[in-house]
């Protein structure tokens, strides 16, 4: 169970990270 919480934290971690990426780029891309 603690496996399957972390995998999902990490999962989480990777999708927030590459939401930054693309709204710093599109930021970027607008200026």
């Amino acid at each position: 169970m603690f496996l399957k919480d972390l995998v999902f934290l990490i999962i989480c971690m990777l999708l927030l990270v590459i939401c930054v990426l693309i709204g710093v780029a599109f930021l970027t891309l607008l200026e």
